[in-house]
């Protein structure tokens, strides 16, 4: 029996301005991209994690962001970066979610991904973090 060959790695880079409508812009792109790459299963978890993450750094910050896709090894990685490199605030114990109007999103994103974190970034000047989950493919 032939051995089936691992997807090969991929990535996307979407830069986004600081406007409230960007979100659902790299919602619908990351769904176009899973499409694209047949891992529409994941499309539902990613686009509510990409959704969390892309809308806390437009949301909290002053500046531009972006939203990274990435495939490798059967791993989804889903981040955004933005320019302030403030850390973000702890997620909210998931039984705090149903009574809280704020801070439920990385509350959201530890429940739903498998892993996930953040990182101060500084690079050629610029400052800011990237916050990222990883989903797992069954």
């Amino acid at each position: 029996m032939p051995e089936t060959e691992a997807p090969a790695p991929w990535e996307y880079t979407l830069y986004i301005p600081h406007d409230p409508r960007a979100v659902t812009v790299c919602r619908r792109t990351l769904r176009l991209i899973l499409t694209m790459h047949g891992l529409i299963r994941l499309a539902d978890t990613a686009e509510l994690l990409a959704t969390e993450l892309v809308a806390n750094a437009v949301l909290h910050t002053k500046g531009p962001a972006a939203l990274r896709v990435r495939w490798s090894a059967g791993v989804l990685r889903i981040g955004a970066w933005d320019a302030d490199p403030a850390p973000p605030d702890p997620p909210a114990p998931v039984e705090s979610l149903a009574e809280a109007e704020r801070g439920r999103g990385l509350a959201l994103v530890r429940a739903c991904a498998d892993l996930w974190g953040w990182q101060p970034l500084a690079r050629e000047g610029n400052r800011g973090k990237y916050v990222w989950c990883d989903l797992v493919a069954a």
